[in-house]
């Protein structure tokens, strides 16, 4: 074959080569083109899913929130109607628990035999333990359910250390032991009812697991807040119980002693953790096993001298002698047991008692001109919707005179303390302590 035959052939070769690898390579552009179109269309598809479950999630979320922000309402309507509920239970329970106060005091009086004593001191304190769980489950209810408004005002210590160390001093002397207050000029910015039970519970338990030494209540200024200190020297508290002391009903390791005296119920230091909060007086501890606990109290400064510290003074300095022989009392009740019984208590105490069930009956009672009350008790709320402070306004404006005057409730709300207050009434809660009764009504009469 000829030399230019066979050049021809090669250069044809290398044309349809190069032709062959350029068909190749478009095929490969075009499948990759394809192959791209393909996952585009594939990643489209991903995302309109993954778009469709994210509108999906959302609307779940959403109708999740509206499920949430509705049981939240119930919740709360709930909680709400709890605290109303145990309001009005407690109201009639502490009712018939009062004429019981009254009747064992009544029945203390004329017991002769020291095994009568004995049994009504026992049917005392089972009233007491009573009247004070019902008290605490009230306060916990209220405090959880935020329908406790504290009431914020500068408030003198020395003048709440010394109505405690009232309150507290035959406990401690009861059980042997120390009950120091150190002396404080200070006022602080709290809720002075709030506050004092705060330190009561405290106390009381400090006092009830502390078996000898006794129990220091002292203060510290640190800045604008002043540091509230209360140490016992009892058995302290271990480490793994520092956070259940605050919850409900936990009680620690009493002794024997202590328990025959009667142990507490395990909600002092869940009401004070309650009542602290709602104050925003933070509450902290330190404590040793077996060298004893120190409570601290953290309360802002206050910036004057409170208004109620001559009227608190007053109440703590009120006489405890007797004197009501021949004590005219003008007593309206319109609950028959309670009316029975505090009849019965005063006409042992030699009052001349006249009693009535509502504004009319009482205003009846005054049509005898021979017959002027010298005080007038009354509960809050009477038959027909009568207020106690509207029958004791209506009871002076008859007389002519503003005549010493108590309101003994169940209510343990702070309008009708509002009330009694702007009338210039004293005011007693149920169940009442009868010699604190007595005591009060020889300080009205004096």
């Amino acid at each position: 074959m000829p030399l230019k035959d066979i050049t021809d052939i090669d250069r044809l070769k290398k044309i349809n080569a190069a032709l062959v690898s350029r068909v190749e390579r478009s095929m490969d552009q075009q499948g990759n083109a394809f192959s791209l179109f393909q996952t585009a269309i594939s990643l489209e598809n991903r995302v309109r899913r993954r778009t469709e479950e994210l509108h999906s999630t959302l609307r779940r979320l959403e109708q999740s929130n509206i499920d949430l922000v509705a049981a939240k309402e119930i919740a709360e309507q709930a909680n709400l109607s709890k605290t109303r509920f145990l309001a009005a239970a407690s109201h009639d329970v502490l009712q018939p628990l009062n004429a019981a106060h009254l009747s064992v005091s009544a029945l203390a009086e004329v017991q002769t035999s020291e095994e009568g004593r004995k049994l009504v001191h026992q049917v005392e304190r089972s009233l007491e333990t009573m009247e004070d769980l019902l008290r605490t489950l009230l306060d916990i209810s209220k405090l959880d359910a935020g329908v406790v408004q504290p009431e914020i005002g500068d408030v003198s210590l020395e003048t709440l250390f010394s109505s405690l160390r009232s309150d507290f001093q035959p406990m401690a002397a009861m059980k042997g032991l120390s009950l120091k207050f150190r002396p404080v000029n200070a006022v602080v910015r709290s809720d002075r009812t709030l506050l004092r039970r705060i330190l009561q519970n405290i106390l009381s338990n400090a006092l009830r697991y502390t078996r000898s030494g006794g129990v220091l209540v002292g203060t510290r200024h640190r800045g604008d807040i002043i540091r509230i200190d209360v140490a016992d020297t009892g058995c302290g508290i271990p480490n793994d119980q520092r956070d259940a002391v605050f919850e409900e009903f936990h009680r620690g390791t009493l002794s024997a002693d202590a328990e025959l005296a009667g142990g507490g119920l395990g909600l002092g230091l869940a009401i004070v953790r309650r009542m602290a909060g709602a104050l925003g007086h933070p509450v902290t501890f330190s404590s040793r096993v077996g060298r004893g606990t120190i409570f601290h109290i953290d309360v802002p400064v206050g910036f004057g001298v409170p208004a109620d510290t001559l009227a608190a003074t007053a109440d703590m300095d009120r006489p405890r002698g007797y004197g009501l022989f021949g004590t005219k009392v003008l007593l309206v009740e319109n609950d028959a047991e309670v009316l029975k019984a505090m009849t019965f208590l005063l006409e042992r105490w030699q009052c001349d008692v006249r009693a009535a069930t509502s504004t009319d009956d009482a205003l009846d009672m005054l049509g005898d001109t021979d017959w002027v009350p010298d005080i007038v008790i009354a509960d809050q709320h009477l038959d027909g919707g009568d207020l106690g402070t509207a029958t004791i306004a209506e009871v002076r404006d008859y007389l002519g005179r503003p005549v010493p005057a108590l309101i003994v409730t169940a209510d343990g709300s702070e309008p009708v303390a509002r009330a009694a207050r702007a009338a210039g009434i004293e005011l007693m809660r149920k169940p009442l302590k009868p010699a604190q009764l007595r005591a009060l009504l020889a300080h009205l009469l004096a």
